[in-house]
């Protein structure tokens, strides 16, 4: 039966899922003491690309290099994140309960705002997996992506939704959420963005030449010294 072959399709295809339950289940557990997520969730951006891009080798090998590698300027990132998530919350909170009637103005600005912290964050640890930065620069990066890839941002922010609403819905499925919650939708993203990722790779080392610092790793992964502010083309998105 060739379908059972190791190469076959649908071998890989079960290879693929395996790797990415496993993903899943490293990824909750580095999180549970919260101020690590940042580390986790990019190091689980870090390899779901890889494996997009068949790369992916040893998951916890591969997990846990780039956990120690991203930590410190990953858990910036994610405090900051968890800031902006508490003032917003703060902000919506208020305007839900206060007898004081809010201008219409007002609230249009944080519901904006909160939208383009979400549309930042979608992007932000992807960016910081791939691309070595400073933490302000990874940011703006990561917020110019998500405006300039504005409809596969959207599905992005879906399909983590999507996690989220089904287990609300019915608690049968939480298996499934534990399994496939995190790392499914973080797959389907590197799906998504993938291609605008190798483009810009390619853009800042056409741009860098000589100058570019690059190291290469066991894999002969190549990491990225971006230096410079990357505005990505919009013509490079497809």
């Amino acid at each position: 039966m060739k379908f059972l072959d190791i190469d076959s399709p649908f071998m890989n295809a079960l290879g693929k899922m395996a790797d990415l339950m496993w993903l899943n289940v490293l990824t909750l557990v580095c999180c549970i003491p919260i101020f690590t997520a940042g580390a986790s969730l990019t190091a689980m951006h870090y390899m779901v690309l890889k494996i997009v891009r068949n790369e992916e080798g040893y998951i916890t090998r591969g997990f846990f290099k780039s956990f120690k590698e991203n930590f410190k300027q990953g858990t910036a990132i994610w405090f900051l994140l968890l800031f902006a998530v508490l003032v917003f919350a703060g902000d919506f909170y208020i305007i839900h309960k206060s007898e004081t009637e809010f201008h219409l103005i007002i609230k249009c600005i944080i519901v904006a705002a909160a939208v383009l912290v979400v549309f930042t964050a979608t992007f932000v640890f992807p960016v910081l997996a791939k691309f070595e930065n400073t933490v302000k620069q990874t940011i703006k990066n990561a917020f110019v992506m998500s405006i300039v890839q504005f409809p596969k941002t959207i599905l992005m922010i879906i399909a983590s939704a999507v996690p989220v609403v089904v287990a609300l819905l019915s608690y049968k499925v939480m298996p499934l959420v534990l399994l496939f919650g995190l790392s499914g939708p973080a797959w389907i993203g590197a799906l998504l963005y993938n291609k605008f990722f190798k483009n810009l790779e390619e853009k800042i080392l056409q741009e860098s030449g000589e100058n570019q610092e690059v190291h290469l790793e066991e894999e002969d992964e190549r990491i990225f010294k971006d230096e410079i502010e990357i505005v990505p083309d919009r013509h490079e998105n497809e």
